[in-house]
């Protein structure tokens, strides 16, 4: 409803997005404050409405391309790239979105070995976020994925343990991610004990990484 969207406006104008989705959200505002005053029920402002459309997330689907063959797409709103990360509490929420907590593991000379990773990774647009992630959590590193994706990515296990568990332990992650980092920091003390390199431990990780993320019922 217009009343529930305007909660959410307002939650949004209070906490700003920081990637490239504010720009979505600036044409999303506009939108409303099209309906709001039902002015989406006179051709012009049905206009406004499908050219707003047009530009938002990926644009018109093939069924309004359709209905609208002569929409011009507004012009997006341009995002002030000196972002900054007001709150440690933004960063748990976008991890629970967009952030995963990995086990990995290689085998060398007929050895199974283990590690962590945490990354996060977002289309290319956005790469000045993950570049001033890097230098909020204090740790980790950027690197390209692809030609349209970027990660933020930490393999170093100090860092894991001494920055990224602390950091997401006094912030707490919400929803199913939540687990996934418990199952995480469950394999970090196996491996800081070194228990790991026995096959109790490994077997113990491998069980924790096979319940993790997409093999979590």
């Amino acid at each position: 409803t217009v009343k529930d969207l305007a909660t959410i406006i307002e939650h949004l104008n209070k906490y700003p997005l920081l990637t490239k989705k504010y720009e979505d959200f600036l044409l999303f505002k506009q939108g409303y404050e099209i309906i709001k005053f039902n002015e989406h029920l006179t051709p012009e402002g049905l206009g406004i409405i499908v050219s707003l459309r047009a530009s938002l997330n990926q644009g018109l689907t093939e069924t309004l391309e359709k209905a609208f063959p002569d929409v011009v797409p507004v012009s997006r709103p341009i995002v002030n790239e000196n972002q900054e990360i007001k709150s440690s509490n933004w960063v748990s929420g976008f991890t629970s979105a967009e952030g995963c907590f990995y086990i990995t593991q290689k085998t060398k000379g007929g050895k199974t070995y283990v590690g962590l990773r945490f990354q996060i990774t977002q289309h290319v647009r956005d790469e000045g976020l993950i570049r001033i992630l890097v230098s909020y959590l204090g740790c980790g590193r950027y690197e390209k994925s692809g030609e349209n994706a970027v990660n933020y990515k930490c393999t170093k296990f100090s860092d894991l343990n001494d920055k990224i568990m602390p950091f997401f332990s006094r912030f707490p992650i919400f929803g199913v991610k939540s687990l996934d980092f418990a199952d995480w920091c469950k394999a970090m003390e196996i491996i800081k004990t070194k228990a790991s390199l026995t096959t109790e431990g490994l077997n113990q990780i491998q069980q924790i990484k096979a319940g993790m993320n997409k093999g979590r019922k």
